[in-house]
């Protein structure tokens, strides 16, 4: 009997490298964030959009010299211009939004566009002008709207680029490997129903946060839907054996994976129980987990 697949998504951000800017397309290029890490790839992808003088920004990394160094210097080679029309966000974790400040020294009190979360929007440490779903943000080549699709984060907003069918997906899609639901601010019942959102436009590129760019964009945003599909079908095969604690629940599961990347593992194997017992199909006591 052939073997079940122990997961779907199979490449991963380690060793990928990308350079410091670089031009993806006639209306897209990026400036590299440099904030390396497991889970962050070579650092956040922030994006120039537009074909005329004054393009938008999109996400500013988490604010590191390099990147603030890297900007203005990508934005003469790439666009041959110095201004920006605006500063687009796609949510408020630091990586994306901590960069505000170094963009504001160097280019003045440009407006910065995001769906507002209080308390989160700080480290920007500019004002928020807020935007929703359905939301036009528009400059020379390049008109784009804003899709909520929380999940990741409550305020997530990935914008679909109308002239390449293109879309910005923020940390809802990676380049590679596949992207974290925060303990205390995720939801993989909202995140799934977010993918299944961006499945029904009509995109045929992906230009994510973090990794290379995804020139299959339903593929990948089919492969995303079947990997969680297959998580939650194991994490119910593992508790058929019995109630289990969450650590039992990866060391079953993530049997491909590092020790070292078990905590990780932990906190995807928490966002599908929290959603399965949402969905009614399991039950917590004492920290162990059952079937219901």
């Amino acid at each position: 009997m052939e073997a079940q697949p122990r997961r779907v998504v199979t490449d991963s951000m380690m060793g990928l490298k990308l350079p410091d800017f670089a031009r993806l397309s006639p209306r897209v290029a990026t400036v590299l964030g440099h904030n390396p890490g497991p889970f962050t790839g070579p650092g956040t992808n922030t994006y120039l959009v537009g074909t005329g003088s004054r393009p938008i920004l999109l996400d500013t990394g988490i604010g590191v010299p390099r990147w603030a160094e890297n900007l203005p210097v990508g934005l003469r080679e790439l666009c041959r211009t110095d201004e920006l029309e605006r500063i687009v966000l796609t949510h408020a974790h630091r990586d994306h939004i901590g960069g505000v400040p170094d963009t504001h020294r160097q280019f003045g009190p440009i407006a910065v566009l995001k769906k507002p979360w209080p308390g989160q929007d700080d480290a920007a440490g500019a004002p928020i002008t807020a935007i929703d779903h359905g939301a036009v943000v528009e400059t020379a080549g390049a008109t784009l709207t804003a899709v909520f699709t929380p999940g990741h984060a409550p305020d997530h907003i990935c914008y679909f680029l109308a002239e390449e069918k293109a879309l910005f997906t923020g940390d809802v899609v990676l380049g590679a490997g596949t992207t974290i639901i925060p303990d205390e601010t995720g939801d993989l019942g909202q995140y799934m129903d977010s993918l299944r959102r961006l499945l029904a436009l009509d995109v045929e590129t992906i230009y994510p946060a973090h990794g290379p760019v995804i020139r299959d964009a339903k593929g990948k945003l089919r492969e995303y839907i079947a990997h969680r599909e297959l998580r939650e079908r194991q994490v119910l095969g593992a508790l058929g054996d019995g109630p289990s604690e969450v650590i039992a629940i990866v060391k079953k599961i993530y049997t491909d994976v590092p020790e070292f990347l078990h905590p990780a593992a932990a906190q995807s194997v928490r966002s599908h129980l929290r959603k399965l017992r949402n969905d009614g199909r399991v039950v917590e006591h004492e920290n162990r987990w059952s079937l219901n």
